[in-house]
């Protein structure tokens, strides 16, 4: 019978393309989610001990194949690799909640990576330290300690679920997602990180996508290029440079307003989609004019201040992890049942 699972509480969403207002402001109803188990022939593998070797095409979840062009073969489209931030999911608004966390993870297992590859991203001890250092302001509003670490009972249902744990001391989890993704594209495959971190949109392209959890709905809703720019009106590979004249107020980074209140989101994107990024509009700045005269003195006067800001929100590509080939294997989802339902009825009002 269906396995009912305790509602994740309301908050504030991601402004993101799929979601429509009638939607949100729709009462909240939460189907039953029923947990299968896939048929497996062996007992389930411990994380560590998951075959390197490829999958059978028989265990492999089933691929959509693209439509070619003029009557072209169709090509299959690239295999998936899901990254899930864990430590947003863990919590209802400010305090931490199991059961938000069971049922985001239940969700995510049985509507959005099936049984394609997961892997679970925690922030490493230290992990604030270098932007700190950079920004006393970043994330300052919260306690140290407090949304940062693993809480063992969470590692021990995704290890249970066959899922790989990484965690890197002294780094956040986006950079080591940011990290990983560039070394799975390498290997031509597509990745889907599952967060509602908006910096996680500065690696949004083609092969890179967003699905993120929408409390209103009960849901995770995909976000991808295409929803990027209908929202924004300018492509990903300007987003980290468009956030440094906007700032981040969730992470405590101030955008350029509080210094020049004219300078908004519309002339930001006009020039950026001009120069290409913050460092090419920046130097051309230096030489010449490349605006309206109060733009101008923005980019001249606060030149350092931009730039200590695209440091701050750059996500870190050179982190010291490398990617095991055995995540890239289908993951083996007979454990899933089991584990979810013991852990949601254990933890309901957790």
């Amino acid at each position: 019978m269906p396995l009912p699972l305790p509602a994740v509480g309301t908050g504030p969403a991601s402004a993101i393309g799929p979601v429509t207002a009638a939607a949100a402001a729709a009462p909240l109803r939460y189907r039953p989610i029923r947990l299968r188990a896939s048929p497996s022939t062996a007992s389930s593998p411990s994380t560590s001990a998951i075959s390197s070797s490829p999958p059978p095409p028989s265990v492999r979840h089933s691929r959509k194949h693209l439509a070619g062009r003029g009557n072209a073969p169709a090509r299959p489209s690239k295999d998936r690799v899901f990254f899930l931030d864990v430590n947003p999911i863990c919590f209802r608004g400010s305090q931490r909640s199991l059961s938000a966390f069971a049922r985001w993870l239940a969700l995510f297992f049985t509507h959005v990576s099936l049984r394609d590859p997961v892997v679970a991203v925690f922030d490493g001890a230290g992990g604030n330290d270098y932007r700190r250092r950079l920004l006393p302001s970043y994330k300052a509003h919260r306690t140290r300690g407090v949304g940062t670490g693993a809480d063992s009972r969470v590692v021990d249902v995704l290890r249970e679920c066959n899922v790989p744990i990484v965690q890197v001391d002294g780094y956040e989890a986006d950079d080591v997602v940011a990290t990983l993704t560039e070394q799975v594209l390498q290997k031509g495959y597509r990745v889907v990180i599952g967060s509602p971190d908006k910096d996680f949109k500065q690696l949004i392209s083609e092969d890179v996508q967003l699905v993120m959890p929408i409390p209103e709905i009960g849901r995770w809703s995909f976000y991808t290029l295409r929803h990027y720019v209908a929202q924004y009106k300018c492509d990903p590979t300007v987003d980290l440079s468009l956030r440094c004249f906007m700032g981040d107020e969730a992470d405590g980074v101030p955008g350029i307003q509080h210094l020049a209140p004219g300078f908004g989101r519309k002339t930001a994107v006009k020039l950026l989609n001009k120069h290409g990024s913050l460092e090419n509009l920046l130097k051309t700045a230096a030489v010449r004019t490349v605006g309206k005269e109060y733009a101008q003195d923005v980019l001249v006067k606060h030149a350092d201040y931009l730039r200590k800001n695209y440091e701050v929100l750059s996500l870190k590509r050179d982190v010291n992890v490398q990617l095991d080939v055995r995540w890239l294997s289908a993951r083996d989802t007979c454990n899933d049942t089991s584990v979810l339902s013991d852990f949601i009825l254990k933890f309901s009002e957790g």
